[in-house]
């Protein structure tokens, strides 16, 4: 009989790529990544951090406690440095955030930002990294004003829970402020012209907030600001947390986290115009 030849082996299919991390998780590492990197800058020039303690200090020792004597401004059965004390919080960090955009000029000017818009990192992480940078700066401030609170009897929580939540609304906040500063950087393309407009932008956005005094005796058109400026809710959300006054959280996170998103947008939609 005539053998019958073994059957040939099945061809092997070739090996799938191995998959790679999901497309979230990439970006978010790239975020934090270029969030430490810019931190890292804080090693070589720390003044930047002390210097800006010095503008809270002055605001709470003397004009927290100028009208606190003066009763000027109805806070109820609070005192008027408690009450004042988040506000100075939150404007510290406005300030230290609204200028951020320069950071990014220079780094056009030196060619750096070409060089970071070629690499396959996505603009809108590029903006929030440095966003969070500019928020992880800030928390300085918490610190300072905590300190300073401590020193001038000021009432504020001291619970791990509620600082927690500080610390968010705080680096929320700065990282909305700061994607303010980049997208004006967008528009203006100098640093000149983006001192001028922070400079014009940052005291109405400090006065026409409940930072100073409550929205009751506020005019009804600066009510109406008011209602419109993070920064109002970014003083409530602090005044709750570290006050314990009546306060609307989950209005006022979600009111932070959207302008935050619509922020970072944004300026990431302006990031080529300015590299240009």
């Amino acid at each position: 009989m005539a053998s019958v030849a073994p059957a040939a082996p099945p061809a092997a299919s070739p090996e799938a790529p191995p998959a790679g991390p999901p497309v979230w998780r990439s970006t978010l590492n790239r975020v934090v990544a270029l969030c430490l990197a810019e931190l890292q800058k804080l090693r070589h020039d720390r003044s930047e951090l002390y210097t800006r303690a010095i503008q809270p200090a002055l605001w709470l020792l003397i004009f927290g406690e100028t009208f606190t004597r003066l009763r000027a401004i109805p806070t109820g059965n609070l005192p008027y440095i408690d009450y004042l004390a988040p506000g100075i919080l939150a404007q510290s960090t406005l300030f230290m955030a609204i200028f951020y955009g320069i950071q990014i000029i220079w780094e056009r000017d030196v060619g750096l930002l070409t060089k970071l818009l070629v690499t396959p990192t996505p603009r809108a992480a590029l903006i929030a990294g440095k966003a969070f940078a500019a928020g992880l700066r800030a928390l300085s401030q918490v610190i300072v004003v905590l300190l300073l609170s401590a020193l001038l009897r000021v009432a504020l929580t001291w619970n791990p829970l509620k600082l927690l939540g500080t610390v968010a609304a705080v680096l929320l906040g700065a990282a909305f402020f700061a994607t303010v500063s980049m997208t004006i950087a967008g528009l203006a393309r100098s640093r000149e012209r983006l001192m001028g407009i922070g400079q014009a932008i940052t005291m109405p956005l400090f006065f026409a907030s409940n930072a100073l005094y409550p929205v009751a005796v506020m005019p009804i058109w600066l009510r109406a600001l008011s209602t419109g400026n993070p920064l109002s809710y970014e003083v409530d959300a602090l005044r709750g947390m570290l006050l314990g006054t009546p306060s609307h959280l989950l209005l006022d996170f979600g009111v932070l986290l959207a302008a935050l998103a619509a922020g970072i947008t944004a300026a990431a939609t302006l990031l080529p115009r300015l590299a240009r």
